[in-house]
């Protein structure tokens, strides 16, 4: 099979690349030799898997559930079809939370990661700054699964840990207190949810997409349930939808948080916002 040929109708200027990623997998070779050995001698059992692969991604199915990973801020992460797949969207939010912490005083900071779904952001926050303690929390045993074996992947395990967490009841006291909460809630309203790429409504878990009717539904159950277990003078950091801003900003205030920034993507559309809770610790 020509495969870059097959998936050029779908994939336009992304075909050749696609197809060396699919050929790398069903030939159990890297990219890098499979692109330096263009001519290299696929064995029927190679070309059967390839034609498999093929069929699959014309299907819509996603490159990253096909590997079983995906690239988030210089990690590898295990990636399967529990969780959603990492998009550069997220990095926003992720370098958001980074630098404040960076720039924080407060020595181990804790930071919670609610929703966490693979754990990208808060085991990529684990990653820049070596002294933060992370919890990564997921309503879902399947996703907490993938989040646990990225923390074992990683290294992370005696700095990172993956809580069952719902993130639409009310904070358990044992959590303690946290000098952030960060957090990429699902955010895609009902009417969207029928409208998305069939690669994202087919594959993706709609338990991490649907954020009810207006999208808004775990932004409002996050600052109900889970402003309890933020330091007074801690951060809440959000990623959320196009168009969500000026909403997902109101929310923040009704609850006399102040927003600090609010951060855009590479195309200019705002995706994140740091908030701080104003209040100081009493000595």
């Amino acid at each position: 099979m020509d495969a870059r040929r097959a998936l050029l109708p779908s994939e336009g200027e992304r075909a050749g690349a696609l197809a060396r990623e699919l050929l790398a997998l069903a030939s159990g070779q890297s990219v890098e030799r499979v692109t330096a050995h263009k001519e290299m001698y696929a064995s029927e059992e190679v070309e059967r898997r390839l034609n498999s692969l093929v069929a699959r991604t014309l299907d819509g199915e996603p490159l990253a559930y096909l590997l079983g990973f995906w690239p988030f801020h210089g990690l590898k992460l295990t990636i399967t079809p529990d969780v959603l797949i990492p998009r550069d969207d997220t990095e926003v939010v992720t370098e958001l939370a980074v630098h404040v912490l960076k720039l924080s005083p407060a020595e181990n900071p804790r930071v919670l990661d609610l929703c966490t779904g693979s754990g990208c952001i808060g085991l990529a926050i684990a990653s820049e700054v070596p002294d933060a303690r992370v919890t990564l929390g997921d309503v879902s045993d399947a996703a907490l699964k993938v989040a646990r074996q990225n923390i074992q992947s990683l290294h992370f395990t005696g700095r990172v840990k993956a809580l069952k967490l719902d993130a639409m009841e009310p904070a358990s006291a044992f959590l303690g207190k946290y000098d952030m909460i960060v957090a990429n809630p699902p955010y895609v309203t009902e009417t969207e949810m029928e409208q998305l790429d069939r690669s994202v409504k087919d594959y993706e878990p709609h338990l991490a997409l649907n954020g009810g009717a207006d999208g808004l539904d775990f932004y409002r159950a996050i600052l109900e349930n889970y402003l309890g277990a933020l330091q007074k003078g801690g951060f809440l950091a959000f990623e959320f939808g196009q168009g969500q801003k000026e909403a997902v900003c109101a929310l923040l205030q009704e609850r006399d948080l102040k927003i600090i920034v609010v951060k855009e993507d590479t195309g200019g559309i705002p995706r994140a916002v740091l908030a701080m809770d104003p209040r100081e610790d009493v000595v």
